[in-house]
C-alpha cells in the first residue's frame, strides 16, 4: 500500500470511529450493567439453588429481568436446572460459574 492509500484509509477509519462513538459507548455501558446484574445473580445462587422469584427477591430485580438473565446464563452453561419447586424451576450455578 502506498502512502497516499494509507492516509486515505486512516482518514476513513477515523471518520467511522467518530460516527459510531455514541453507539459504541452505549453498548459498552449496557454490557457493564449486564455484567453487574449477572454478578448479583451469581452471588444469590452461591447460597444454593433458587427459583426465579427467589432470585428476584434476593437481588431486587423484577422477576421478568431476573428470568431473562437466568435464561441467558443457562444458554451459556453458567446455571442449570435442578428440579421443580411449586411449579418453578430451581437453578444452581455450574462449576465454571462459581468463580
Amino acid at each position: 500500500m502506498n502512502p497516499d492509500d494509507a492516509r486515505v484509509k486512516a482518514g476513513r477509519l477515523k471518520q467511522l470511529r467518530e460516527q459510531h462513538q455514541v453507539g459504541v459507548a452505549a453498548t459498552q455501558a449496557l454490557l457493564k450493567e449486564q455484567q453487574a446484574i449477572r454478578k448479583e445473580l451469581r452471588q444469590a445462587l452461591r447460597e444454593g439453588p433458587r427459583t426465579v422469584p427467589e432470585i428476584a427477591a434476593a437481588t431486587g430485580l423484577p422477576a421478568h429481568e431476573a428470568l431473562w438473565h437466568v435464561i441467558a446464563m443457562k444458554k451459556y452453561g453458567l446455571v442449570t436446572e435442578t428440579g421443580l419447586d411449586d411449579g418453578y424451576y430451581r437453578y444452581r450455578l455450574t462449576e465454571g460459574a462459581r468463580q
